[in-house]
């Protein structure tokens, strides 16, 4: 019986350390709502010779950037910012066979350059109606910053 303690008190620590790592990332994920509009997106560089691998994550939007946050990791601080004046939409296209197991399900593939001088491709995966609302925000003004008119 006392063989079988020492097992069963590393099982029991393991359970204990699993269900809080799951508590930190359900967590992160209601803070990041908490402060604005989100959205899952999957991110990936477009390369000159090939594309990098998708990254699970989910992006909020900020007043002039968008911000994209990695899933698995419990760092509260984004990934990635990408300023909506040098972010431009180029289009959006339905995932290859590859991609498809790479994406969540029933998400678009819409690609961006970023940047002004020797802009990068992004590619980001998002559902349909996601990315109706990431056009508009791209597209609109923030307010605020519309010209004065006298």
């Amino acid at each position: 019986m006392e063989d079988l303690v020492v097992p069963l008190e590393i099982l029991g620590a393991l359970l204990v350390l699993f269900g809080l790592v799951l508590a930190l990332f359900i967590l992160r994920r209601y803070l990041l709502a908490r402060n604005g509009a989100t959205f899952d997106c999957s991110l990936r560089r477009e390369r000159p010779r090939r594309a990098s691998a998708w990254i699970l994550g989910v992006a909020r939007y900020g007043e002039d950037r968008l911000e994209w946050f990695r899933i698995f990791t419990v760092n509260p601080r984004p990934t990635r910012v990408l300023i909506r004046s040098q972010l431009d939409l180029l289009e959006w296209k339905q995932p290859s066979e590859q991609d498809v197991h790479s994406i969540l399900p029933g998400a678009v593939i819409v690609r961006c350059t970023y940047g002004r001088e020797n802009p990068e491709i992004l590619e980001m995966a998002m559902t349909r109606s996601d990315y109706t609302g990431f056009a508009t925000w791209l597209e609109a003004t923030p307010p605020g910053m519309q010209p004065f008119i006298a």
